[in-house]
C-alpha cells in the first residue's frame, strides 16, 4: 500500500520510540524481571516471571492495568485471589495491596501505570548511571 505521510526522521524517530529491551533489565524478585518505559503521565512495565514465582504484595499511588500476553497467574488483590490467562486485563485502584504467583507456564504481562510510578522510573535511572561507568 502506497504512503502518503512522510517518514519521521531519525531525530524524530529516535525522540518517540524505545527499543524496550535495550533498556536496562529490573530485576523486581527472584525469576522476575521488567523493562520500564515512562512519559510524562504514564509508566509501562513489561515483565517476565519464571515459573511459580512469588510477587509479595505491595501498593502504590498509580493505578494499575495488567495486561496478560502469555502464561497464567494468581493475581492477589486486596486479599483476594484472581486467575489470569493469556488475553485477560486487570485493573488494580491506587493503595490496593497487590502480588501474584505465576503458573507453572510462568508469566509475560503488560503493566501500566497512571500517574508513573516514579520509584522504577528512578530505578531506571540509577541502572542507566550504573551502565555508563
Amino acid at each position: 500500500m502506497e504512503r502518503k505521510e512522510p517518514y519521521a526522521t531519525q531525530e524524530e524517530y529516535n525522540k518517540s520510540v524505545v527499543h524496550y529491551r535495550n533498556t536496562p533489565v529490573m530485576e523486581l524478585a527472584p525469576g522476575a524481571r521488567n523493562y520500564i518505559v515512562s512519559a510524562e503521565k504514564i509508566t509501562v512495565s513489561f515483565v517476565t516471571l519464571e515459573p511459580s514465582v512469588y510477587i509479595t504484595p505491595h501498593q502504590h499511588e498509580p493505578e494499575q492495568i495488567v495486561i496478560v500476553n502469555d502464561g497464567a497467574c494468581d493475581f492477589i488483590v486486596d486479599g483476594k485471589l484472581y486467575h489470569l490467562e493469556e488475553g485477560d486485563v486487570l485493573t488494580i485502584p491506587s493503595y490496593i495491596a497487590h502480588g501474584n504467583y505465576s503458573s507453572e507456564r510462568g508469566l509475560r504481562m503488560t503493566e501500566v501505570f497512571s500517574p508513573p510510578r516514579y520509584d522504577l522510573v528512578e530505578k531506571l535511572q540509577e541502572l542507566k548511571k550504573g551502565l555508563k561507568r
